[in-house]
């Protein structure tokens, strides 16, 4: 609810909050956040394929719902049944829609510099061709800002020529006179970086979930609303010289305290994290301990006195160093990815 709060705040006048949940709501549980956010009002989401879609109607999405990945024509009857809005990938794949004999609505994907899904900011004849297809309903045009996340001097210049372009494409179609649709290219970074913007949707999910990282967002006051924790399922001591764990990566220089944690590489825990990873339990911070296993990993808790089965581990979390950025860097990816790989077979607990 803060976040939402908070995001809604930021939001330019007339532009509304369209919540991407897609990855089952980056790892936080599809089935678990769609109810709170249609609770707050949210009615406009984003998914990547119609199999999500097809979830978020049968948890109560009833307004738009917009598919950002490449549905095959085949299932156009699908997209219709269900409402569902899709994005046109090309100019192709508009035709080979329309061809369905299905009525659809769709969004224009444009292609204003990251050269994946899009038809080129440049070729307004072919995104002006799909206004005059008989089954298609041009709800919208929207556009993604490939790095609109760094700051960097290049990045910005790049981001801003995006902007630009994107923006010369719907001049273009104004001028053809067309009624220009919802308008959109901000997500979350979009909007924390370049909130002057001014759009009719903008496409939020990382800061949704307070993950996004960096001054924009520190300066929201965003919270992360999830934690990945485990209990200690087992603490030996082990001597001055012995190893621990696969490969023998973990040597111990002192007699030394492991705690095994049930949980590993396939929760979605990355095994880049061996020997680097830190969890924090009794509020003080432990280093994992060798390789991390598919189900398990091994915890230094030497420092830490008074560690016992059961204990509550925390690997993920809203306080340095352990909120989801910082995790991500120091295996070298990105929060996405590490949320997006919590694997299923995690118990979740809603508070």
């Amino acid at each position: 609810a803060h976040n939402v709060s908070v995001l809604r705040g930021a939001l330019p006048p007339g532009c509304e909050l369209m919540a991407v949940v897609k990855a089952d709501a980056y790892g936080h549980g599809m089935a678990a956040v769609v109810p709170q956010l249609l609770s707050l009002g949210v009615r406009s989401f984003a998914a990547a394929t119609l199999d999500e879609g097809s979830q978020l109607r049968a948890l109560g999405a009833e307004g738009t719902v917009l598919i950002l990945g490449c549905t095959s024509p085949q299932r156009a009857g699908e997209l219709a049944r269900l409402g569902l809005t899709q994005t046109v990938a090309d100019l192709a794949h508009a035709e080979a829609l329309n061809a369905q004999g299905a009525p659809l609505r769709v969004h224009l994907k444009i292609d204003t510099g990251m050269h994946r899904l899009g038809i080129a900011w440049d070729a307004p004849e072919a995104a002006s061709a799909v206004f005059r297809m008989e089954n298609l309903t041009v709800d919208g045009i929207y556009s993604h800002l490939c790095c609109a996340d760094s700051l960097a001097p290049g990045d910005v210049s790049f981001t801003r020529e995006q902007i630009r372009r994107f923006y010369a494409l719907t001049a273009a179609l104004a001028a053809q006179g067309i009624s220009l649709p919802k308008l959109h290219l901000q997500s979350s970074y979009g909007l924390l970086n370049y909130p002057e913007l001014r759009c009719d949707y903008a496409r939020v999910g990382l800061a949704l979930y307070g993950a996004a990282e960096g001054t924009a967002a520190r300066s929201l006051g965003l919270r992360p609303v999830l934690s990945l924790r485990a209990r200690v399922a087992s603490v030996r001591d082990v001597a001055k010289g012995e190893s621990v764990g696969y490969d023998r990566a973990f040597t111990a220089r002192r007699k030394s305290r492991i705690a095994v944690l049930p949980i590993g590489y396939a929760d979605g825990y990355p095994r880049a994290l061996s020997n680097t990873g830190l969890v924090r339990i009794h509020g003080c911070l432990a280093p994992v301990a060798g390789r991390i296993c598919m189900d398990q990993l091994a915890v230094d808790v030497t420092d830490v006195p008074g560690v016992v089965d059961g204990d509550i581990a925390e690997l993920i979390g809203d306080a340095s160093p352990l909120r989801a950025g910082e995790v991500a860097a120091r295996c070298g990816t990105i929060p996405n990815e590490l949320l997006s790989r919590l694997g299923a077979r995690l118990p979740v607990v809603i508070k």
